[in-house]
């Protein structure tokens, strides 16, 4: 293999293993705090990190998508704890992947739901928005196993 060659192919292994953004510490803070606020149970602060226009899907085994207004959507997450009762639920992410631009960004996350002795795990796929200074989730579709 030629220099030249071996550049490219540096060039092209570093693209596709890149799972950067240039803005990874910003979003990875809100993806935090999506995390922790649900955990937390604090809906105000876990509605906070979507804009108020956002939509949220969710994709059935069979391929099926369901929409769901987001304050229907923060109120099934209410109810969700409610009915958990003692069995305290706990989201914690498995993985994350980012792209996106200084303008938007994607992210797909893994995540795992204990309550109790049972888990449940899933992935979410956001699409965020930077509004001034800060970013937002304006699109959420995600899935459970």
């Amino acid at each position: 293999m030629n220099p030249r060659q071996l550049l490219i192919l540096c060039v092209l292994l570093t693209a596709c293993a890149r799972d950067t953004h240039p803005q990874q510490v910003e979003i990875q803070s809100l993806l935090d705090r999506y995390f922790t606020t649900w955990t937390a149970q604090d809906m105000q602060g876990y509605a906070a990190c979507f804009d108020p226009a956002a939509q949220v899907l969710v994709v059935e085994k069979d391929g099926r998508a369901t929409r769901h207004a987001l304050t229907d959507f923060v109120r099934q997450q209410a109810e969700g704890h409610r009915s958990a009762g003692n069995e305290r639920m706990t989201e914690t992410p498995t993985f994350t992947r980012l792209s996106g631009d200084g303008r938007v960004a994607v992210a797909e996350v893994g995540w795992r739901i204990t309550r109790g002795p049972r888990a449940v795990t899933g992935v979410d796929y956001f699409t965020l928005a930077r509004q001034g200074r800060q970013w937002r989730i304006v699109a959420l579709v995600f899935y459970h196993d």
